[in-house]
């Protein structure tokens, strides 16, 4: 089927307590791993790309690559721009084909925040389109978000709910504790936070930063309200993982589709693995 909104499946998420996962296509064995989970599943999934990947693999390709893939799959799939820097990039990219943005205006002042999502959403509403907004500041780095541990700061419950209010977004990404990249240690998620905030907006909320977090964690999160998760780099540490053992195993190996394949069944498991954790396997329609 098309591109879709992430309306399309969100309010069920939340209504019916599972998350719909976000993974970030970086090259065409993302894309096609993803959406072949997606169809084993029977899962909607959302494309995430970063203005990262969107420069490595070009705007049209992008559009071009998550078409194909959407229409191809039977499943509601959004392609869903990730960490949208300003509003001129959140526009192009809807002028292009996606059906989903966010804006990042996390470390905005919370009125100038309110007002620029207030932009976003304005336009993006218009034409079908969806917006993800963000409160408080998510550390780790993913691309071109790289924000210092000591600078992450959690959002308030209060100041997340009159986000919402005023701007209408369909996801609110609130930080609670969680980071970009592989963590170091256990997170210590603040799921008083996401129960708070859960309760009196009309929307999921986005746990960014999903990649590691124990699934107990996760499984705890969406039962508080949570219905997006972002997972990208456990995709690419499997992915690499696998490239890397193969050319250490034989250094004659030059056709990149003896590794590249392996490579693309080994992001497609942990998809499949995190369909299943965030409750969003059968949820496709059929």
């Amino acid at each position: 089927m098309p591109l879709v909104p992430m309306t399309e499946f969100l309010p069920q998420a939340k209504r019916e307590r599972f998350a719909v996962g976000q993974f970030n296509i970086n090259n065409l064995e993302f894309t096609q791993a993803i959406t072949e989970a997606g169809q084993e599943e029977q899962s909607p999934l959302i494309f995430g790309v970063s203005e990262g990947a969107m420069r490595y693999i070009g705007l049209d390709y992008v559009i071009a690559i998550a078409r194909t893939a959407a229409d191809n799959s039977g499943l509601p799939i959004a392609l869903h721009l990730d960490h949208g820097s300003s509003f001129d990039v959140v526009m192009k990219c809807i002028r292009a084909g996606f059906s989903s943005v966010m804006f990042d205006g996390s470390h905005y002042p919370l009125k100038e925040n309110i007002r620029l999502t207030k932009e976003v959403v304005k336009a993006a509403h218009a034409v079908g389109v969806s917006v993800e907004g963000e409160l408080g500041t998510i550390g780790g780095v993913e691309d071109d978000v790289s924000v210092d541990e000591s600078e992450a700061a959690l959002a308030k419950p209060e100041e997340a709910i009159r986000f919402y209010e005023e701007t209408n977004v369909d996801a609110l990404a609130i930080a609670v504790g969680t980071a970009h990249g592989m963590y170091r240690g256990e997170p210590k998620i603040r799921f008083d936070i996401i129960e708070e905030v859960s309760r009196q907006v009309d929307v999921p909320i986005v746990l960014h930063g999903g990649s590691g977090v124990p699934d107990e964690s996760i499984q705890k999160a969406i039962s508080l309200g949570v219905g997006k998760v972002n997972v990208n780099t456990e995709s690419q540490v499997a992915c690499t993982k696998t490239v890397r053992k193969l050319l250490n195993e034989d250094d004659t190996l030059v056709d990149p589709r003896k590794y590249l394949g392996p490579a693309r069944d080994a992001i497609k498991e942990v998809v499949k693995h995190k369909m299943r954790l965030f409750g969003s396997s059968g949820k496709a329609p059929l």
